[in-house]
C-alpha cells in the first residue's frame, strides 16, 4: 500500500496535482492511514477513488486535513469507496480521438465499452481547436454552430487536423454503473473526480454534462463481454461501426483483457483504443520515462501516437 501510494504520488501526481501529490505521499510514510485502507476490498484501494471520497466528506488543503478526515470520518469514507467508482469522463480525450474518427468511411456507429456517462460518445456535439506543429490552427464547429465545450489539441506531426466532423448516426455504450446525465448526485461524483486543481477541466465537465442533457446518450448497464456483441449487432448496417474506449482496460484483470482483445476482432468495422502504454501487450514496448502518464491511441490494435490523458496532444510515436 505504501509503495503504491508513493509510486502515484511521483508518477502521476508529480506536475498536475500538487494536492493529490502531497497526499499520496502522507499516505505512503503514515501506518495507522495505510491500516484503513487495507481493509479496504482490493479493487477499493487506489488514490483517485480513496482520495475523491475523502473530499466528498469534506477533506481539503494539506495531508493533515486528509489525515483527520480519514482518521476521523473513516465509516463515512469507505462507505462512499465501497458505493462509488472511478468514473471519470473525460469529454477533452475526443480531440484526441477525432482525427482517427474522422479518417473511417462515414458516416459512424459509435460504440463505447466503459462509457461512464457517455460523454465521449459525442464527439459531433463539440467544438474543436486544432493547433499544428507547423503553426497552422484549425478549428471545427458543429453544424449547428459553436458548442459551449470547447476542446484544444496541439498536433504533432501525426495526423492532419480534420477537416470536418465525422457524421455519427448511431450511438450506444456500455458500462458496470452508468451515470444518468440527469442526476445531480451522480454528476456531483463526477465533478468530485476531477483533481482539485484542475478547475478547466471541471468547467469543461459542466459544459459536457449540459450538453449530454439535451439529448442524453444511451448506456446500457453490464459487463462489456457480455453486452459488446449484443449492441454491436443493434449498429445500422449502413455506417461504419468504431468500438472506442479511453482509460477502461486498466480495469480489467488481464485475462478480460484479453478476451477483449479478442472479441473486438470479431466483430466489423473498427477498433478505436485510447489506454495507458502499460495496458496491452501491442504499446507495452511504447513505454518511456518520458511518456510514463502518456496514453497511445491504437487504431484496429495499431498504435497511431502518443495522446495527452485529458486529450490536449498528439504526439509522434518512437
Amino acid at each position: 500500500m505504501a509503495h503504491g501510494y508513493g509510486a502515484f504520488a511521483t508518477r502521476e501526481a508529480r506536475g498536475t496535482s500538487p494536492t493529490y501529490e502531497e497526499w499520496a505521499t502522507g499516505v505512503s510514510t503514515d501506518p495507522q492511514v495505510t491500516a484503513l485502507l487495507d481493509t479496504l476490498p482490493a479493487g477499493k484501494r487506489q488514490p483517485n477513488l480513496v482520495f475523491a471520497a475523502a473530499r466528498w466528506h469534506g477533506a481539503s488543503g494539506g495531508y493533515d486535513d486528509l489525515r483527520r478526515t480519514l482518521l476521523t470520518r473513516w465509516d463515512d469514507v469507505a462507505a462512499t469507496v465501497r458505493a462509488r467508482a472511478t468514473q471519470t469522463n473525460e469529454a477533452g480525450r475526443c480531440a484526441t480521438l477525432l482525427p482517427f474518427l474522422a479518417r473511417l468511411p462515414q458516416p459512424l456507429a459509435l460504440l463505447e465499452v466503459g462509457a461512464s456517462a457517455g460523454l465521449c460518445l459525442l464527439p459531433d456535439r463539440y467544438s474543436y481547436r486544432y493547433d499544428s506543429a507547423d503553426g497552422g490552427e484549425r478549428s471545427l464547429d458543429p453544424a449547428d454552430g459553436p458548442s459551449p465545450v470547447v476542446l484544444p489539441c496541439t498536433l504533432g506531426p501525426v495526423v492532419a487536423a480534420p477537416e470536418r466532423l465525422p457524421e455519427v448516426v448511431w450511438r450506444a455504450g456500455v458500462d458496470l454503473a452508468p451515470v444518468d446525465v440527469t442526476d445531480d448526485d451522480a454528476c456531483a461524483w463526477l465533478e468530485t473526480l476531477v483533481w482539485p486543481e484542475h478547475d478547466e477541466r471541471r468547467a469543461r465537465l459542466r459544459a459536457a454534462l449540459a450538453v449530454a442533457r439535451t439529448d442524453p446518450p444511451r448506456v446500457v448497464a453490464g459487463d462489456l463481454l457480455d453486452v459488446l456483441p449484443t449492441l454491436a449487432a443493434q449498429a445500422p448496417t449502413h455506417a461504419t461501426l468504431v468500438v472506442l474506449h479511453s482509460a477502461v482496460l486498466a480495469y480489467l484483470t488481464p485475462q478480460a483483457r484479453a478476451s477483449f482483445v479478442e472479441l473486438v476482432g470479431t466483430l466489423p468495422g473498427h477498433w478505436l483504443g485510447n489506454e495507458g502504454a502499460r495496458v496491452l501487450p501491442t504499446t507495452a514496448e511504447l513505454v518511456s520515462d518520458r511518456v510514463d502518464r502518456g496514453f497511445v491511441v491504437s487504431l484496429d490494435g495499431t498504435p497511431q501516437a502518443y495522446a495527452d490523458p485529458h486529450g490536449s496532444r498528439l504526439s509522434p510515436l518512437p
